[in-house]
């Protein structure tokens, strides 16, 4: 049976008397969604009464977020080791031997296997947090890592959190089952009150003249995410429509969506590539408007961020989006241009909406997707599990 862990159902309760540590194991600390949500949640860990410890099995791209992990208070242990090297789950034994948790957390498939394993033979429990809905891999290969991260994930995780009805639906049809499954979205930090003069000089950064509207996406430029549908949305706005386009990020389709935008006037003259940011929050709250237009989207940070800063969002209709924006958050369309472009003309010419749009975001946010709330909630589940009876967990785990 599927549970459910309410939005705001922890949110405020006291602080737990007794520590609990908590290792997380990921993939890799490069830049991207999973990545970030460990980084939120290493924020607020200590309001929930937990101590965490990250363990990433490749090699990063940057330092970013093992550095602000660190400088969170997280131990951060690297094993730099390539996907899939049968020496990952003996050391991450050994990593978490040295670290003592009493829960192991897993983040995405090669995690989810490495960790599953090696709580196992720790006998600690598990938690898996699916990031994905992972449809169709391709090739014998990607089917096989599949049904690799499943079958580990079903024999071994103690609960495994969907992030949203959408995510919780894939699943069910995937596994036929909803076994320890629970839904459990992820939060975000509260920046607070957006800084006017912060807000000035970032519009200033990006060329964006008084009385034009600012459009900002920030997110890895992968197929999924949506950026060529983006783009040929521009591509249809009026011709006396003008606004910055900002595209926050960087990946493998940069250079091809760069060279197509160089080509087309109509493009040029809005787009802005920005690359990787470290500053995301406060460029959305520099922004008029949140443009989100991916493929599939389990539950993405950035629009959580939105709602965050009060900025009202335009997204597709896929995924866990929904969750997210609700019916007063913003307008979500469908995955085609012509549908996405019409909702931003009538977005960008009416201010009076998306402020009300702002608004009902920011109280949404602060219900179901603040980082306080969510980490004592996650909180909680793990307590619920380490108090399950009939578990053989170890004397290490039960200590609290």
């Amino acid at each position: 049976m599927v549970e459910s862990v309410a939005a705001g159902s922890a949110t405020g309760s006291s602080s737990p008397v007794s520590p609990l540590r908590v290792a997380h194991l990921i993939h890799s600390l490069s830049p991207g969604g999973a990545e970030s949500v460990l980084v939120e949640l290493a924020g607020v860990a200590a309001t929930a009464g937990l101590e965490l410890a990250v363990v990433a099995l490749s090699p990063a791209s940057r330092t970013t977020h093992a550095d602000a992990l660190r400088a969170r208070g997280v131990d951060v242990v690297q094993l730099d080791l390539p996907r899939w090297d049968p020496r990952a789950v003996p050391q991450a034994v050994a990593a978490l031997r040295a670290f003592g948790p009493q829960v192991v957390h897993t983040h995405l498939k090669h995690a989810d296997i490495v960790g599953g394993v090696a709580g196992s033979v720790l006998r600690l429990p598990v938690v898996s947090t699916l990031h994905i809905v992972e449809d169709a891999p391709a090739g014998t290969l990607g089917r096989f890592k599949r049904s690799a991260g499943l079958a580990v994930r079903r024999r071994v995780a103690a609960r495994t959190i969907a992030l949203s009805s959408a995510q919780r639906r894939w699943y069910q049809d995937l596994t036929g089952s909803d076994d320890r499954l629970v839904v459990l979205p992820n939060g975000v930090a509260d920046p607070g009150v957006p800084d006017p003069a912060e807000r000035g000089r970032l519009r200033a950064e990006l060329g964006v003249r008084t009385g034009q509207a600012l459009v900002v996406t920030a997110s890895l430029m992968r197929p999924e995410k949506g950026h060529r549908l983006l783009l040929d949305a521009v591509a249809q706005l009026p011709a006396d429509l003008a606004p910055v386009v900002a595209l926050a990020g960087d990946g493998e389709l940069r250079a091809e969506l760069e060279a197509r935008v160089a080509s087309d006037a109509h493009l040029r003259d809005r787009v802005r590539f920005l690359g990787y940011r470290d500053d995301v929050p406060d460029l959305l709250a520099a922004a008029d408007l949140v443009l989100h237009p991916s493929l599939a989207d389990a539950l993405p940070t950035t629009v959580m961020q939105a709602l965050a800063v009060g900025v009202p969002v335009l997204a597709t209709d896929v995924g866990g989006i929904p969750d997210i924006v609700g019916t007063d958050a913003g307008v979500l369309v469908p995955t085609e241009p012509g549908a996405m472009a019409a909702a931003l003309t009538r977005l960008l010419a009416d201010d009076a909406l998306r402020h009300r749009l702002g608004a009902a975001g920011r109280d949404r946010f602060l219900d179901r997707f603040e980082a306080v709330g969510w980490a004592t909630r996650l909180r909680a589940l793990y307590d619920t599990v380490l108090d399950e009876p009939g578990r053989a967990w170890s004397t290490d785990a039960r200590r609290r």
